[in-house]
């Protein structure tokens, strides 16, 4: 603190003030005294001697899905049981809200950050490791950087074994409504479709594809566009449960029944998939189990006990069968 007082022209108490957020501090001062802090890469090292809490800091690209809260309760689950607090940043893929998020790590006691299913440039990559502050991935949208553990599901697996009970019922016409093509656990799932549908000596049908964005409405877009075809699939597999829910109205909307004329198929059993009309079948991704291990691995890289954590690490993931899909 005295260096970046120094740094900053200020005293020791100016720099303390801005710390801990006190309004009594002038603009242009906060933000030298801000800057100092950056140049110097400050942290609170004296934590656990003041009485403040160890934080672990859980950074999305953003947090609207269930997908995000299942991750964050089993990373609170782990870190409360540890006595350590838990900050939960979303940053909508914008650069200038992760220069705001590290300019906030660096004031505050993180014990480490979990990442999950956000994009870290090498800017931000390189300025954790300066800062020796520890890091996990959940989801990785890319592969990881070496050295930085990663934790998943086995999306491959879950995507062939959807395609398989859609086949075993007799679907041969079986659309894909896929997540964004640069994302990891899309192209896994893409091909565990594709991996499914040629075991069984059927061909992927460009004309059964189409790409979305995880999220309900383009799900619905996707397969309203599927539904419209001349000869349109009889089973849909989609990557997504809030895309599912959106294929599952779109089959509604034009006076379909599912699973009487279409099967759908999710992904990630999300609570909602549970309490939809019918219940949807699914492949289940443990989320909570991917955010508990992702916590207990950056504890366990904040302690520095010597041991490394598996680079690569992925849950299993199972297929459970619901109200969605029927026999053809």
């Amino acid at each position: 603190m005295s260096a970046v007082a120094r740094a900053a022209g200020v005293s020791v108490p100016t720099v303390s003030r801005v710390l801990n957020g006190h309004p009594d501090v002038s603009a242009p001062t906060r933000i030298r005294v801000e800057a100092a802090l950056r140049e110097n890469g400050y942290r609170r090292r004296a934590a656990r001697r003041s009485g403040r809490t160890l934080l672990v800091d859980v950074v999305f690209d953003d947090l609207y899905c269930p997908w995000a809260v299942e991750v964050i309760r089993g990373i609170e689950d782990v870190t409360r049981a540890a006595g350590i607090g838990t900050v939960v940043s979303a940053v909508h893929r914008a650069p200038i809200a992760w220069q705001r998020w590290l300019g906030n790590l660096r004031t505050r006691s993180a014990a480490g950050v979990i990442a999950a299913n956000a994009v870290l440039s090498v800017e931000v990559l390189a300025e954790l490791s300066r800062l020796r502050v520890p890091l996990v991935l959940v989801d990785p949208v890319t592969p990881a950087g070496a050295g930085v553990p990663a934790i998943g599901a086995t999306n491959w697996a879950g995507a062939l074994g959807a395609t398989e009970h859609l086949i075993e019922l007799g679907h041969r016409r079986i659309g894909f409504i896929g997540g964004p093509a640069h994302v990891l656990c899309s192209r896994a799932r893409f091909d565990g479709y594709r991996a499914g549908l040629e075991a069984a000596g059927l061909e992927a049908d460009p004309a059964l594809i189409r790409e979305g964005d995880f999220y309900h409405e383009s799900g619905f877009s996707a397969a309203t566009e599927l539904l419209a075809q001349a000869r349109p699939p009889t089973a849909l597999f989609v990557a997504s449960d809030q895309m599912a829910l959106g294929a599952c109205e779109a089959v509604r909307r034009r006076g379909l029944r599912v699973p009487a004329d279409v099967s759908v198929v999710g992904f990630d059993d999300v609570p909602e998939a549970r309490w939809s009309s019918p219940p949807l079948t699914t492949v289940r991704q443990p989320l909570l189990e991917m955010g508990g291990l992702a916590a207990r691995t950056v504890l366990r890289l904040a302690g520095d006990d010597g041991v490394v954590p598996v680079h690569g690490m992925e849950l299993p993931t199972s297929l459970i069968r619901r109200g969605t899909t029927a026999r053809i």
